[in-house]
């Protein structure tokens, strides 16, 4: 079963967007639809995908109107095909028009992130590699869109700057200038969140063979190629795991996955999401 995202997160996300794009009123509903009336809606995809968002979705007709009949289809992580419906809708027509847009900008952005997480997973099927997000999220999304991650068959990543320790060159950089460097940035995260997994950055394998014997927990291989991969993963031998970084790209994957990596992180999962084409449809 997908891990949801918080219900609290999800009632946020739904009452924010309807309040950005409904306002004081919805004036062309207003104008045009008679109160009392009802109708009859369904959501469906236009393309094959990945579902995910369908939970927000059905929430932002919530926050409109609590007299919505909402009929879920599917679920998320379903596999689409063109035409299928995924969420019907009855009750008063405008409060279906006045929320349409924002549930549909939910439903085709988060689709969009599954779906692309997806060619990511199938592309190195077989493999022990699993593929991670990462920080490079919309703002104000990262918690829908690391799920949409969790529908495509992706795994998350930290979640923001406070679940895991990843030192980077430059807090190495700046732990020398006080004394210590590396060894010191690792006995410092130890000491300050023992629980935490900490994770090191590298892009040379004489980093690698440096931080290995600091026991971290991951080494990040950051925009090395297949041979310095392979090199580093022979090197480290099980003593910790590693994640590959940069640059990586759905022709590229497969052979990052072959050099043993136990992960490989995607920025564009979520930064550069293609928006899958989904529709809603009325009857009266």
């Amino acid at each position: 079963m997908i891990p949801l995202p918080d219900p609290a997160i999800i009632r946020e996300a739904a009452a924010r967007a309807l309040g950005e794009d409904r306002g004081p009123a919805d004036i062309t509903t207003l104008a045009c639809v008679k109160p009392g009336v009802l109708a009859s809606a369904r959501i469906f995809a236009k393309e094959p995908c990945v579902l995910a968002g369908l939970l927000v979705a059905e929430q932002v007709f919530r926050e409109q109107d609590v007299a919505l009949i909402l009929t879920p289809r599917t679920e998320d992580g379903a596999l689409l095909k063109p035409g299928q419906t995924v969420l019907d809708i009855e009750g008063p027509a405008a409060s279906i028009l006045t929320a349409e847009r924002c549930a549909l900008n939910f439903i085709q952005q988060l689709s969009g992130v599954a779906t692309q997480t997806r060619r990511y997973v199938d592309a190195i099927a077989g493999t022990k590699t699993q593929i991670l997000d990462t920080r490079k999220t919309a703002p104000g999304l990262r918690a829908l869109q690391k799920y949409a991650v969790r529908c495509g068959g992706g795994v998350n990543h930290r979640i923001g700057l406070y679940d895991r320790f990843l030192i980077k060159d430059n807090h190495i950089a700046l732990m020398g200038t006080t004394g210590g460097g590396l060894a010191a940035a690792v006995k410092a995260a130890r000491a300050l969140e023992p629980d935490a997994l900490v994770e090191v950055e590298a892009d040379r394998l004489d980093q690698v063979r440096e931080i290995v014997p600091l026991g971290v927990d991951i080494i990040l291989l950051d925009n090395m190629s297949l041979d310095e991969m392979r090199a580093c993963v022979g090197f480290i031998a099980g003593r910790c795991r590693t994640e590959a970084s940069g640059n990586m790209s759905l022709d590229r994957v497969r052979a990052v996955a072959e050099t043993g990596v136990d992960f490989i992180s995607v920025g564009a999962l979520t930064h550069s999401v293609i928006a899958i084409d989904f529709s809603l449809e009325m009857s009266a």
